[in-house]
């Protein structure tokens, strides 16, 4: 059944038909791990998964799920798609697949590429996308009750983030595992932080999970700082199996440096 919502976004609710895949146990002692080692899901927290399509957060989808399912914690969670109205990217086949898995889902529908030939002031494409995404995602949450954001980003997005900082910001910095919001309301997960890319990716693969590819010109015209800080790693990881590892540890005290006595 579908319920509009307002001009941009749609809710929709389906009794299920697709079942959810089995993630690898090897997924799952990772994302476990976090959870425990950074407070991340919290008894009755009702989670807002933030679902592009990609094969990050279409995994983490079916993994909230079993979490949902096993954990000794009761949360319940939802899933939005922002769809940026751009002919590169179409992720509306998302919309009767989630009607069949029967999770509670936001289609939200906003014209970002429109907007960015109006409003950028002296930022990248990719900049303003992001902080638009990152703000609908934040106002469907709170219209809608949802008190956490969970977010797909992995370990090599963390690892990239890292060098990107150390390299261009001279800062040690990294995308944090979880944190509060500078409006108080709304805190952020990333479940994925100690997950490599190609755990994801060959969970996708093996589970025929419905992947849609992002096309986006404006970001993949010319190599980004980002693919430049992938190139790197994968050739280092090359000479070094454990470099993953190494980062994970230097990394911890930024990745957790959201907690504090906000969250007790």
């Amino acid at each position: 059944m579908l319920l509009g919502m307002s001009n941009t976004a749609e809710r929709l609710f389906e009794l299920p038909v697709e079942t959810f895949a089995t993630p690898p146990k090897s997924l799952v002692r990772a994302v476990g791990k976090a959870i425990g080692d950074y407070q991340l899901i919290r008894e009755g927290d009702r989670i807002l998964l933030g679902l592009s399509g990609g094969k990050d957060s279409l995994s983490l989808l079916h993994i909230l799920r079993h979490f949902q399912r096993h954990a000794p914690i009761r949360f319940e969670f939802a899933a939005v798609t922002i769809d940026p109205q751009s002919g590169a990217f179409d992720p509306s086949p998302l919309i009767p697949y989630m009607e069949k898995l029967g999770v509670p889902y936001f289609y939200v529908r906003e014209p970002i590429m429109r907007l960015a030939e109006t409003h950028m002031d002296n930022n990248s494409y990719c900049a303003f996308c992001s902080r638009m995404k990152r703000g609908l995602m934040y106002k469907t949450a709170r219209e809608q009750g949802y008190n956490v954001l969970a977010l797909a980003q992995h370990l090599d997005d963390l690892a990239e983030s890292f060098l990107m900082s150390a390299f261009h910001g001279g800062q040690l910095k990294t995308m944090k595992a979880h944190y509060r919001i500078d409006a108080g309301d709304l805190r952020v997960i990333r479940p994925l932080v100690q997950v490599r890319e190609r755990q994801t990716a060959d969970f996708a693969k093996a589970a025929g999970l419905p992947v849609i590819m992002e096309n986006c010109p404006a970001c993949f015209d010319m190599p980004t700082q980002r693919e430049q800080m992938k190139q790197l790693l994968r050739a280092q990881e090359l000479g070094n199996a454990n470099l993953f590892k190494s980062l994970a540890t230097a990394m911890r005290p930024l990745i957790r440096d959201g907690l504090d006595d906000t969250f007790e």
